[in-house]
């Protein structure tokens, strides 16, 4: 007899093979993506998603086996170890921001602000310096006897201790100024008007005063550092305080009664005499200083400031602008 199988019994039959296949399918695509992902992950690298149930181990294996944490630490501390050996071979500063670090001020531009063009003054005093009064103070040593020289100085020191008695004055260093004044009297009577100094032979020193020393005592700052035409180092409050020294030097007081051209004469001896005074240590200077422009400077700034404080200066701070 022969049976008969219904439809819906065959149509039940392949459905059920239909999603056998389907299911065999996910689970390779599955097999392969785990096996991709666990490629691709380090092996001492765990991740939070595995559903692997964790496996009892011994003490010992535990503690040689590193955890995340650790792994992230020795990871991260690897990197900065290396990026800090890759910024050191480097021949630069290494700045914290993005920006380069400021270069801070220093004390050379606050007291010579105008530095370019005080060098530019600078050369060109050396340049008349090299071919016109350097040959004068050298054919001036060379005519002049030793001992007529010092003689010729010596009366120009002695007319010069009249405008340091005034200063002292001013400065009320009345001990100073009784002290310059008996040097004049000395030396201008038993010296033979200057030409000997024999108040230094007994005892009267000599100081050194002009109005920019008042100026400073009396707390005028010293002001940025400036090189004059033919005259050289001065500064902002030097320079217009020589003006008043030349108004009360008595070599251009004298010159209005003497005739015209005594004057000039007599200034232009005792500029020659002060130039050939620093022919000895020319060879010195020329020998030491790298930069003859900076050294010049630094030397007139520390003088003019242990003058204005008798040889005594308070500590200068690093933001001190000024003396």
């Amino acid at each position: 007899m022969t049976r008969t199988v219904k439809p819906s019994i065959l149509l039940s039959l392949l459905l059920g093979f239909l999603l056998n296949g389907c299911a065999t399918t996910n689970k390779s695509a599955t097999a392969d993506t785990n096996t991709s992902a666990s490629a691709s992950v380090p092996a001492n690298t765990s991740t939070s998603t595995s559903t692997t149930p964790p496996v009892a181990t011994s003490p010992a294996a535990v503690s040689n086996t590193p955890t995340t944490t650790d792994a992230s630490a020795n990871t991260s501390v690897k990197a900065d170890n290396d990026l800090k050996d890759g910024l050191e071979s480097l021949d630069m500063p290494v700045f914290k921001s993005a920006g380069p670090a400021a270069h801070p001020t220093t004390f050379r531009s606050k007291q010579d602000p105008w530095e370019p063009v005080n060098r530019k003054i600078f050369g060109f005093n050396e340049t008349v310096d090299d071919y016109l009064f350097r040959p004068v103070a050298k054919g001036y040593r060379w005519v002049m006897p030793d001992p007529l020289e010092i003689a010729v100085g010596n009366v120009f020191s002695n007319l010069r201790d009249i405008p340091i008695t005034l200063n002292n004055l001013l400065q009320l260093k009345f001990n100073n100024a009784l002290t310059s004044s008996m040097r004049v009297i000395v030396n201008s009577t038993l010296g033979l008007a200057g030409v000997a100094d024999v108040a230094s032979g007994i005892g009267l020193a000599k100081h050194d005063e002009d109005f920019g020393q008042t100026l400073g005592y009396y707390g005028v700052s010293s002001g940025p550092y400036v090189v004059l035409p033919f005259f050289g180092p001065s500064s902002t409050r030097d320079a217009p305080a020589s003006i008043v020294d030349a108004v009360i030097d008595p070599v251009f007081v004298g010159s209005f009664f003497v005739a015209p051209f005594i004057g000039p004469i007599v200034g232009s001896a005792r500029t020659t005499d002060t130039r050939a005074s620093l022919l000895k240590s020319e060879k010195t200077l020329e020998e030491a200083a790298l930069d003859k422009y900076e050294f010049m400077r630094e030397a007139y700034l520390q003088r003019r400031r242990n003058l204005v404080h008798d040889g005594n200066p308070p500590k200068k701070t690093e933001d001190e602008d000024t003396e």
